[in-house]
């Protein structure tokens, strides 16, 4: 008897179409190989996005909303989201309706992909993003706005700052509650997985009541972890400390080996998840996941990139790592092993998309469809 797991996806904007159909097969023959056909995938497919949007005149329609919340989990490829203007992140929007306040995104070298690093080799670490306080509350109001006058008058008169009437405004709410249960969360992944180090990463010497907090309450709870982490070294024990944000650019470059988990907020964690992917080829390899208490939505770190749509050329190794992450999730190990395999063996033997390529020497890129199927004839000659 076949047993049926059943996943709901997102194709995604832009150049999702191609990646969803370059990686469809390749997830199905993971799970058929690795269970010799005692599991079989069943899909949903789900709207959201400029898809949604043209067939059903809403970005997330209820529907999909309803299937992920009954399902508790989903992979998605990238949604568009337009810069100055337009709708607000369909992505961010997805990770506050579910609360989704965990942001994971690992970020491993593997042999034969390109890198600027003398010893890429070193770099194997997560990033963990909370993922629902900071700038990505989306409170602003645009300079001139009426709403931004009112804000403007009340700094003025009632805090004693002066600001001009042609600034734009955002607020940055960082709170105890959001922090310590996301570092609650990190702390016990670190525990269950056997890793060696926290890291909190923040710019509290500037941001002393946001940031600043952040690292004081994260401490908070550290310490309750007393019997498991260390402060100070302590042999056989997980080792919890902090870098001030700036410096850890320069850490991740040049001591890559001495990190292992780093714990951050929001925008600390978008903007070093992407600095730290092109120490690995790029945006195209790093996958990334996001988790509430009740469901867990798997996503590329990269955006739609509507330019490649259609003529498959992009990247999909970073939705097929992301598949791993949710194999791994639903109790499939075996098959993210396999897949995890193929994907190494494929790029150690340089067969890469073009974005690799261009960052190496005499190789030649492979399309998106074309590294899909190497990928899953792998898996099907694995003994």
């Amino acid at each position: 008897m076949t047993d049926i797991v059943t996943i709901p996806y997102i194709e995604g904007d832009g150049a999702g179409d191609d990646i969803w159909h370059a990686s469809k097969e390749v997830l199905e023959e993971s799970v058929q190989k690795a269970y010799g056909g005692k599991k079989r995938i069943k899909w949903i497919s789900l709207l959201a996005g400029e898809k949604a949007l043209a067939k059903t005149g809403e970005l997330l329609p209820e529907e999909t909303l309803q299937t992920v919340k009954a399902h508790q989990v989903a992979i998605k490829g990238p949604l568009t989201t337009p810069v100055g203007g337009g709708f607000r992140s369909v992505n961010v929007y997805l990770r506050q309706i579910f609360d989704l306040y965990v942001c994971m995104r690992p970020i491993r070298f593997l042999p034969g992909l390109p890198s600027p690093l003398k010893k890429p080799e070193h770099v194997n670490f997560i990033i963990f993003r909370e993922n629902t306080e900071d700038l990505y509350k989306g409170i602003e109001w645009r300079a001139e706005s009426k709403e931004s006058l009112i804000f403007l008058t009340f700094l003025r008169e009632k805090m004693g700052v002066s600001l001009t009437d042609d600034t734009g405004v955002g607020v940055k709410p960082i709170s105890r509650t959001g922090t310590a249960r996301f570092t609650r969360w990190v702390l016990d992944y670190a525990i269950k997985n056997n890793r060696k180090a926290v890291t909190v990463v923040h710019k509290g010497n500037i941001m002393k009541y946001t940031e600043g907090a952040f690292r004081e309450w994260a401490y908070e709870v550290a310490r309750g972890y007393a019997d498991k982490l260390t402060f100070s070294g302590e042999k056989d024990k997980i080792l919890f400390n902090d870098r001030i944000a700036d410096n850890m650019f320069l850490q991740v470059i040049l001591r890559p080996e001495d990190y292992d988990i780093l714990l951050c907020p929001n925008l600390n964690g978008d903007y070093l998840s992407d600095a730290c992917a092109a120490l690995i080829g790029g945006l195209g390899v790093a996958p990334g996941a996001n988790f509430g208490d009740n469901v867990a939505i798997f996503e590329p770190t990269h955006g739609s990139a509507p330019k490649y749509a259609g003529k498959d050329l992009s990247n999909p190794t970073s939705f097929l790592l992301c598949g791993a992450m949710l194999f791994r999730h639903i109790n499939l190990e075996k098959a993210a092993d396999i897949l995890e395999y193929a994907i190494e063996e494929t790029v150690g033997n340089k067969i890469v998309t073009y974005d690799l390529a261009r960052q190496m020497d005499n190789v030649r890129p492979v399309r998106c469809s074309e590294y899909g199927e190497v990928i899953k004839k792998r898996i099907e000659q694995r003994a």
